[in-house]
């Protein structure tokens, strides 16, 4: 079996790439979001995109961009995928791949049974779904908040594209969220900080190498 792949996101500091590529990190994501902590502009992020090593996906994180922030965003950045990260419908996961040429990885926030229809509708049309805690009413951020939601909603089940899983997961936690879940890929900002928008390089470290060496657990029937 593979190792779990994993992402590190909302890396701001040339030693947060350095420390994500060290610890053998599969992704490492940007924010384009102004309310968040870790946000950067694109000239930033073109900047420490430009210090990952080959293998390393760099991927942007945006919330209900339109078209001129990520025609700024692509422009400036060498990217091989976008993190959707709003509210947009299938339609607009649809028309952002057509024009941009890059992979779509939608997120999906999930709280109750009633959220999981979603996951489907979205894997019809992403190349990829981030499961993630839906925030709290009220909330600033749409992700980074370190809540996590109820991995047993989405134990033993399966979609159509490739799916990672992301909500308030630590070093402590990843390897129990993917023996219960199956995830292969996990995601993870603020389990690795510390402090709001600063990356730990030991807890980065601790988090890949917990992801990595944790496996799924089969469900036991009876």
């Amino acid at each position: 079996m593979q190792d779990v792949r994993v992402k590190i996101c909302g890396l701001t500091r040339a030693e947060d790439v350095a420390a994500v590529a060290a610890a053998g990190a599969a992704y490492a994501g940007f924010v384009f979001f102004p309310k968040s902590p870790r946000n950067v502009t694109p000239e930033q992020a073109r900047t420490l995109a430009l210090l990952a090593p080959p293998g390393l996906a760099k991927v942007a994180l945006v919330v209900d961009a339109d078209d001129a922030t990520l025609d700024a965003i692509t422009r400036a950045v060498p990217l091989d995928m976008l993190q959707l990260h709003g509210h947009e419908t299938p339609e607009r996961v649809q028309a952002v791949r057509a024009r941009y040429g890059l992979p779509v990885m939608k997120a999906v926030g999930v709280a109750e049974e009633a959220d999981l229809p979603s996951i489907g509708l979205y894997a019809q049309v992403a190349d990829q779904i981030l499961i993630d805690a839906k925030p709290p009413k009220g909330a600033d951020l749409p992700g980074g908040n370190g809540l996590a939601f109820d991995w047993r909603l989405i134990a033993g089940k399966r979609w159509a594209k490739p799916w990672m899983l992301a909500g308030g997961l630590t070093p402590e936690t990843v390897a129990e969220a993917v023996a219960m879940t199956g995830a292969r890929q996990v995601d993870v900002s603020s389990g690795v900080e510390s402090a709001p928008g600063l990356k730990d390089a030991a807890r980065i470290a601790a988090f890949v190498q917990a992801a990595q060496g944790a496996r799924a657990v089969p469900k036991l029937r009876g």
